[in-house]
């Protein structure tokens, strides 16, 4: 039997599927020819399968691509919780080595102070003396990377003129027996400045002569980037250790200050067990307000009221003119200052202002009592930090959380379910999920947005795929009606569009990665659509909801587009659905119809003015007969099922 292109086409599609050998694909085409197909036909394979082998090679460079951006998730995931650095830059080479499939992989770092770089990370190196190289700045390819702060890369080291050899690096190269070496620049600073600093060089090198691809380059430039933010995060550990040092070391003057003034001493004592008991703000100004003998008001950098006690406690805001003038020249002076009554302190952390304190009823603070104030900013601002890193853990872990639950394919159910209840969350209920997204300018504050949107509820919320995926208890809102009130609520918050999809309710962990996916799919949809900042889900896209979406509600879709049409035909035994069939399958002709249908020209003019005062004026527009025809295709089906043969519907192929 000779083969024909459907079955040819079901044969590749079969092989994509298995991921079978380029051969077996030709072989298609081999045995068309071999049958004798027709030229046309055997052109047509032949095309489907040069097709086919761009796809098989398309889907083969994905799951190299997925294995490469793994890698570089676990490292980014290995620098989000820096302990060693050694250990993140030991992960990095044996990464870039197992990668790149070289021999091995090392990183070298200048030495400023000896002007000089020296080897701090190999993997895969059997030379001693490779592994204590020392080269001067510009010596090597490295040189030459780290001057150019671009990536090279040479097939065989040795026969290489384009940078200066040196007797001291081609022993330690022949040693190794390294022949193709790739080298890129690990730089910090931003290239737009021109402010940027090479800090070292990621290699990865060959035993054998080899040519590195522009993807294996990007690769490990990729790579080089995070050692880059690995070691500027440990300066930054760094840099905060010496700045917890010296804030104890500023504390302990402070306290030795206080030793000599007696109130101010007890004052602080019961400040400093509020905050080891973790006690809310308006304790603290509840106490001091009690000790000064005046009112006590905390504010947070916007000027909004956190706490207030004492005195007229109901006197609400305060003036923000004056409250942001004397708080900024209390930043400048270092010290509380009076304005009027009104005495303020401005409550930092570094030079990040946390917020403010205003004092009124003592016009003549001073000495231990404004020392006292001013130590009250200090309190406050440690309490502030606590608040603070206490909502980021939760917020880390309850992300953390989501993330493996959209992994979920490899996790187990129960486990997760578990993780829900130790933080509140029962997660074999029904949940809505939420899918986010705002432009790139957004550099993600969207996420925090969406934390203050989940506040005081029972959500979880994370960063997934350059997206903010948010999981909410159903509480019976309509999916849609929840997704638009979010776009509201974070368009506000960051002050861009917002674009948010809805889906579920799902029920149980298993379900969520699904319900996921169809958001994302809807999300896309809203995207080509224009629809950017507005919200939704899969139910208020039309039939594209029921291509997208996860449970496609055929029937609903069919009833919300024929609804009127159907119960026509249903209550009075009329048949507007078969002629809607026919006037579509004719073109729309009236006289074709009347021939299809057997009936005169003037009763498919009647039905068809009927099903327009059914339908809407604007049935025949295209989008909306393209909604049509899709709910009469899609209802033909359901009802060839429910007789077990053919429904009394008019064929395609008809003229």
């Amino acid at each position: 039997m000779s083969q024909s292109p459907a079955s040819a086409l079901r044969q590749l599609v079969e092989l994509l599927s298995a991921d079978a050998s380029a051969e077996r694909y030709t072989a298609v085409a081999a045995r068309a020819r071999a049958d004798g197909v027709g030229e046309a036909d055997l052109a047509e394979i032949e095309e489907a399968v040069s097709i086919a082998l761009g796809v098989r090679k398309v889907l083969r460079r994905q799951r190299r691509r997925e294995a490469e951006l793994t890698a570089l998730f676990d490292t980014a995931s290995d620098l989000a919780a820096l302990r060693d650095l050694d250990a993140v830059l030991h992960s990095i080479v044996r990464r870039a080595r197992t990668l790149l499939g070289t021999d091995t992989a090392y990183l070298t770092l200048v030495d400023e102070a000896a002007q000089d770089t020296f080897m701090r990370v190999t993997d895969g190196s059997v030379s001693l003396a490779f592994q204590q190289l020392r080269l001067q700045l510009g010596e090597g390819l490295g040189g030459l990377v780290a001057q150019t702060m671009r990536p090279y890369a040479t097939p065989d080291y040795r026969t290489d003129e384009r940078f200066q050899h040196t007797q001291t690096i081609d022993a330690g190269v022949l040693d190794e027996g390294l022949v193709a070496i790739l080298g890129v620049p690990l730089a910090l600073g931003s290239g737009t400045t021109g402010a940027r600093k090479v800090i070292g060089v990621l290699f990865a090198a060959d035993r054998s002569p080899r040519s590195f691809s522009p993807d294996e380059v990007a690769l490990l430039s990729s790579l080089a980037a995070h050692a880059a933010i690995a070691f500027d995060t440990a300066e930054a550990l760094a840099e905060a250790k010496a700045a917890a040092a010296e804030l104890a070391e500023a504390n302990a003057v402070i306290q030795e200050h206080a030793a000599s003034m007696q109130r101010a001493a007890e004052a602080h004592d019961r400040l400093t067990d509020l905050v080891l008991r973790g006690s809310e703000i308006l304790e603290v100004a509840e106490a001091v307000a009690e000790v000064l003998g005046g009112r006590l008001t905390i504010c947070d950098p916007r000027g909004e009221v956190l706490a207030q006690a004492g005195g007229d406690a109901s006197a609400g805001a305060l003036d923000p003119v004056p409250l942001a003038r004397s708080v900024a020249r209390a930043r400048a002076e270092g010290r509380s200052v009076q304005e009027g009554d009104v005495w303020y302190c401005a409550v930092l952390a570094g030079q990040e202002l946390l917020g403010s304190l205003a004092f009124h009823g003592r016009p003549d603070l001073d000495g231990p009592d404004r020392q006292l104030f001013e130590r009250t900013g200090t309190t406050t601002a440690l309490l502030l930090l606590l608040r603070r890193t206490v909502a980021e853990a939760e917020n880390r872990v309850r992300g953390e959380l989501l993330t493996d639950l959209l992994d979920g394919a490899a996790r187990d159910p129960v486990l997760l379910a578990e993780r829900g209840r130790r933080l509140g969350i029962d997660l074999l209920q029904p949940h809505l999920v939420l899918v986010a997204e705002a432009g790139p300018e957004s550099n993600g504050k969207l996420t925090a947005a969406a934390q203050r949107h989940l506040f005081g509820r029972d959500g979880l919320c994370c960063e997934y795929e350059q997206q903010v995926v948010v999981l909410l208890p159903d509480d019976g809102t309509e999916p849609g009606h929840a997704a638009r009130t979010a776009a509201d609520h974070l368009s506000q918050g960051l002050g861009a569009p917002v674009t948010v999809v809805a889906a579920g309710p799902c029920n149980g962990p298993g379900a969520l990665p699904g319900f996921h996916a169809e958001a994302r799919r809807c999300l896309s949809a809203m995207r080509v659509l224009g629809l950017t900042g507005d919200g939704a889900c899969a139910a208020d896209l039309g039939f594209l909801g029921v291509l997208l979406g996860k449970e496609q509600d055929t029937e609903g879709f069919v009833r919300r587009v024929l609804g009127p049409v159907l119960e026509w035909d249903e209550r009075r035994g009329t048949e507007l659905i078969r002629t809607l069939q026919a006037y579509f399958a004719v073109g729309g002709s009236h006289i074709r119809a009347k021939g299809l249908l057997h009936i005169h020209v003037n009763t498919v003019v009647q039905r068809i003015d009927r099903i327009a005062a059914l339908l809407g004026r604007d049935w025949e527009s295209p989008e909306r007969a393209l909604e049509i025809q899709l709910a009469l295709r899609i209802h033909l089906i359901s009802q060839t099922g429910r007789l077990g043969g053919e429904a009394t519907a008019v064929p395609d192929d008809q003229p």
